[in-house]
């Protein structure tokens, strides 16, 4: 298949598009590098450098790739800075993917993957949390994903527009030769790894007193790799399936100090910890239920366990600063 990535620039757009190559895809990756760099691109894959509000580009590139489908990940990511400028994530995150929408109604392909998120729920009822539960974001980063999932949903009922939306959790690790480099970096994992490589003094904890084992929130992790398989499950899956909507994650939930103590054990290094007020719009208990895509699309994770996330991730970051 020819496959247009949007954000194939970033961490989890750029291993899908890597894992896409080495199926025998054709990749053509659309990224305007604000928050990467062109160094971090696949070096087989074409690149086009543009933004997603911008109309005219995206119909151009549309047109002459004659893709059989789009893979969306280009977006803002980080929830904190959604409550402070919540503005810039609807611009973003909501009304660029409208504009990418319209492209593809006007000259094809109509079918999408798109890169939700669990902050699409809010705070849990129950967890693990399964597909239909209740959708209320406490945070903007959440409602800017949200609202794109309702116009998928229309786009669907009222042009045909096909298109699966994955809800991710943490995602975390790394593949051969790549991994997570976001600048800032914001990421629990990585910034517990900066610690451990004494490129950081300490892990900052936020949140104490949260209604969970040790008062810390706690998250579902999810390989980079098991992420990137679920995509490419889903985009075939669209061939057969007008829409659909999974989550994704490994079913366990780790808090942020066992997160630090995994990293203690991979590294055999210290990790110092400062204890910081809770940050608005984080919910406490994030953790997925995913049995709907393993039965329906037929996904298992390889890499359940947090230790082996985090050993990737740590022979990464290695790797990554040893070039530096």
């Amino acid at each position: 298949m020819k496959v247009l990535v949007t954000g194939g620039a970033g961490y989890v757009g750029g291993t899908v598009a890597r894992l896409l190559m080495q199926e025998g895809h054709d990749v053509t990756i659309f990224d305007n590098l604000c928050h990467s760099q062109a160094s971090a691109l696949p070096p087989q894959a074409r690149f086009i450098e543009g933004d997603l509000k911008d109309r005219p580009l995206l119909e151009d590139v549309l047109r002459n790739g004659t893709f059989d489908g789009v893979m969306h990940f280009a977006a803002l990511i980080e929830a904190g800075e959604s409550m402070r400028c919540p503005e810039i994530y609807f611009r973003n995150n909501t009304a660029s993917t409208l504009t990418l929408l319209e492209a593809m109604l006007a000259v094809g392909p109509q079918r999408l993957v798109f890169s939700s998120t669990a902050a699409c729920y809010g705070e849990p009822v129950s967890t693990p949390i399964l597909e239909d539960a209740k959708l209320a974001p406490t945070n903007p980063y959440g409602e800017s994903k949200l609202l794109v999932e309702h116009m998928l949903r229309w786009f669907n009922q009222l042009h045909g527009f096909r298109y699966a939306s994955l809800r991710y959790f943490n995602v975390a690790g790394a593949v051969e030769g790549y991994g997570e480099s976001h600048e800032p970096e914001s990421h629990l994992i990585p910034l517990i790894l900066d610690v451990a490589l004494g490129r950081r003094d300490r892990i900052k904890i936020f949140g104490t007193d949260y209604p969970t084992k040790d008062g810390t929130c706690v998250r579902d992790y999810i390989h980079v790799g098991d992420l990137a398989q679920a995509h490419l499950l889903a985009l075939k899956a669209l061939e057969h399936t007008p829409c659909m909507i999974y989550n994704i994650g490994n079913g366990q939930g780790f808090t942020v100090r066992e997160v630090i103590d995994s990293v203690i054990r991979v590294t055999g290094r210290s990790v110092p910890v400062e204890e910081q007020p809770r940050r608005p719009g984080d919910p406490a208990v994030l953790v997925a239920g995913s049995d709907k895509i393993k039965a329906e699309l037929g996904w298992l994770p390889q890499h359940a366990h947090l230790d082996d996330i985090v050993s990737s991730a740590w022979a990464w970051h290695q790797q990554r600063y040893s070039k530096a």
